[in-house]
């Protein structure tokens, strides 16, 4: 059968630059599984999707004109539903068939199978592969459908008929044309009031015709690029912004006003890029620049207000420093670009004025001032103010501080109970207020500024940190310390008054909190219980919470446990660890390690299961004591377990005690022959109680003593 590459495109007003790339792919992505479904493609059909601000399109290879007929076979119904005792057909096997376009001479071709308990009947056909005409319009509205529109915009079409009239259509942004190209002969689709052709536009300002007419699907791109000065490829659109902003700040960065700061760099923003990717459709990459003189105010804040107000790279030098340069990626190419220049340095220039202007207000005051307002500020219709919450982020940064080594030294101790009493003050400040985005960094400047040192400086702009996955921990142990009183705060809180994430809904990132705790306890390696922080926490909600510990216990373990399994430990292992509930967090890494050495020892198999079996046992025993008489013992097995208990139980404590986790199971392992012959030639549960008893008191000797590191039966298999 004959097939053609297929070139699909919607041709809009300007698409939302944010979901531009989603919209492309979605677009492409259901065009294509609809056609495959439909039996239109080949089993080497490939798709690629383009994405402009003005366009969507799909480029599918291997399509065929009319997918091949398809043997089809249906089942009717029970066969005594569909034939009587005489094997002739019933009234409802006949309806069934005439439904199907089939007749009574049909009922002597019907087959017979096996249907779980009863046989039923099934018929066999033939279906017509669907045309490319009918497939690709089904295939066109599913797409259509299916893209992953934030807003639907509703617009008016003109009515193509002998009254004048208009039709409502709803998308997400009006569309102008639509081409639809098997090879080069037009395919007559219709979509949003519109009749597929196989033409399009080019670049508002630069095609050099219009319209840009498509000899066949496969020139689309180059066509495009030729005639109509636009890069259709969402991809190579994005790489040739990145190769023409490195190119650019390679330039500047040899320029004798900037030579002394080394190697220029645009910013790193991903999202940025893409963003920009999605506004411009032949992009040419210019420089520009504004007054030395707002160098004066934190870079963030510049920084910022570029980027997010602008869609602006701005340069950094080769220390990380901004420089007064910056990037701005045009959607024209001019020959004399400076009109483009002149006028976003004019746009920039208020914007960082405005900054410096708010940077400037807010050192007019200090944060200690700003304590009191935070009282006028509602953080929670049931936990009160932000006021009320700092007073028990003190209250809880306090307790923590008295669980370190460090709660000897007076100086931490208030180092910390500053920052917690300051660290939200900065919500008050203009600049705060303009950029909510840059909460606890100006707090930083600002504490600076009020002479309050670099310690408790970088604890307030850290006290947010870790705010995301992969994201710094705060740098010193004041900021780690408020920053864990800050997220158990949350935690705390919104458990006890039973504000639970659902589903995909977190408004109060409970779960990037959790994970946060865990992080710290784990990396910033506090020698501190979590059961004990939860407990000292709690105190300082009084009456507004109801006890919250057990479920928010269970919900930090949780992100630990799924942040384990993403690191690459097994399900297994992971459970094996937490199911002790470990209090010190910063040993679970070295738990797993040795429970992956153990695993991989011959004798681990056989000592996993029997430790699940000793579990058992002492389940069923309820309460058993771990005292041992040697005298008691009757059986060989029971005395050579009992010696090499003796003789490797205090040793592998050793190691546990000593933090040798791994060596401290490998020892263990040398029990697997005296376990082995205790269960193969021991009575446990025997008549004599006080047999039974001491023999129960040895096996929970032993359990107590195997499961330190982690609860080995959780390996059996």
């Amino acid at each position: 059968m004959t097939t053609h590459n297929l070139l699909i495109e919607l041709f809009v007003e300007e698409l939302p630059p944010k979901v531009l790339e989603k919209l492309g792919l979605a677009f492409s992505d259901v065009l294509f599984e609809q056609l495959k479904a439909q039996g239109l493609t080949a089993a080497d059909s490939a798709v690629t999707a383009y994405a402009s601000p003005r366009r969507l399109a799909a480029h599918i290879t291997e399509v065929s004109a009319l997918a091949a007929d398809k043997a089809v076979q249906q089942k009717l119904m029970p066969v005594n539903v569909g034939l009587d005792a005489n094997g002739n057909a019933t009234p409802a096997l006949l309806k069934k068939l005439q439904a199907l376009g089939a007749g009574p001479e049909a009922v002597a071709q019907l087959k017979r199978a096996p249907d779980g308990k009863a046989e039923a009947l099934f018929y066999d056909s033939i279906v017509k592969g669907a045309s490319l005409v009918d497939g690709l319009q089904k295939a066109l509205s599913e797409a259509i459908a299916k893209l992953p529109i934030p807003k639907v915009m509703s617009y008016q079409l003109e009515t193509d008929c002998e009254l004048p009239g208009w039709s409502s259509v709803n998308f997400v942004r009006p569309a102008h044309s639509l081409v639809a190209l098997h090879g080069s002969t037009v395919v007559p689709v219709k979509a949003l009031g519109l009749t597929a052709g196989n033409s399009t536009q080019g670049h508002r300002f630069e095609a050099r015709v219009s319209p840009v007419v498509l000899a066949n699907a496969d020139v689309y791109a180059d066509t495009l690029a030729r005639d109509g000065a636009v890069i259709a490829s969402f991809t190579e659109r994005r790489a040739e912004i990145a190769r023409q902003l490195e190119a650019a700040a390679a330039k500047i960065g040899d320029g004798e006003d900037l030579k002394s700061h080394g190697a220029l760099r645009p910013i790193e923003d991903a999202a940025l890029l893409d963003e920009v990717t999605a506004l411009v459709e032949r992009p040419n990459v210019l420089v520009c620049e504004f007054e030395k003189q707002f160098l004066d105010v934190p870079q963030e804040c510049l920084i910022l207000t570029m980027k997010a107000n602008q869609k602006y790279f701005p340069l950094l030098d080769a220390a990380g420093k901004l420089t007064h340069k910056f990037l701005v990626v045009s959607n024209i190419t001019p020959d004399d670009a400076s009109a483009v220049i002149g006028g976003n340095e004019r746009v920039v220039r208020p914007r960082l004025a405005d900054a410096k202007f708010f940077f400037d207000q807010d050192r007019k005051k200090t944060l200690a001032s700003r304590v009191e307002g935070l009282a006028k500020v509602v953080y929670h219709n049931k936990l009160g103010t932000q006021g009320e919450r700092t007073d028990r982020v003190r209250a809880i940064a306090k307790g923590i501080a008295a669980l370190l080594p460090d709660a000897k030294n007076a100086a931490f101790v208030s180092a910390v109970d500053t920052t917690a009493q300051l660290a939200k003050t900065d919500l008050l400040t203009d600049m705060v207020g303009e950029f909510p985005e840059l909460q606890g960094i100006m707090g930083g400047y600002y504490a600076r500024h009020d002479g309050l040192g670099e310690e408790v400086a970088q604890a307030i702009e850290d006290h947010y940190k870790p705010r995301f996955a992969g994201d710094v921990l705060p740098r010193n142990t004041v900021g780690v310390v408020v920053a864990l009183a800050d997220k158990l705060e949350t935690l705390v809180g919104m458990f006890g008054i039973g504000n639970l994430p659902t589903g995909d809904k977190d408004p109060f990132a409970l779960r990037r909190h959790a994970l946060g705790v865990v992080r710290m306890l784990s990396e910033a390696n506090l020698d501190v219980g979590l059961d004990a922080l939860i407990a000292q926490a709690i105190p300082a909600f009084g009456d507004k919470i109801t006890e919250p510990a057990a479920a928010l216990t269970s919900f930090i373990y949780d992100r630990l446990s799924g942040g384990l399994r993403e690191q690459g430990y097994s399900a297994q292992e992971v459970e094996a660890v937490l199911a002790l509930r470990p209090q010190r967090l910063s040993d679970v890494a070295k738990r797993l390690t040795a429970v992956r050495a153990f695993a991989a020892l011959p004798e681990s198999p056989a000592l996993a299961a029997a430790n699940k079996r000793i579990g058992n046992v002492l389940k069923k025993a309820g309460e058993v004591d771990a005292h041992v008489n040697a005298a008691l013992f009757k059986e060989d097995a029971e005395q050579a377990l009992y010696a090499a208990m003796q003789k490797l139980l205090p040793e592998s404590e050793a190691q546990f005690n000593a933090g040798d986790y791994t060596a401290s199971l490998q020892t263990l392992a040398n029990l697997r022959s005296p376990v082995d012959a205790f269960f193969d030639d021991v009575m446990v549960n025997a008549e004599e109680m006080d047999l039974r008893l001491n023999r129960q008191g040895l096996l929970k000797s032993l359990h107590l003593a195997m499961n330190r590191v982690a609860d080995l039966s959780c390996l059996a298999t």
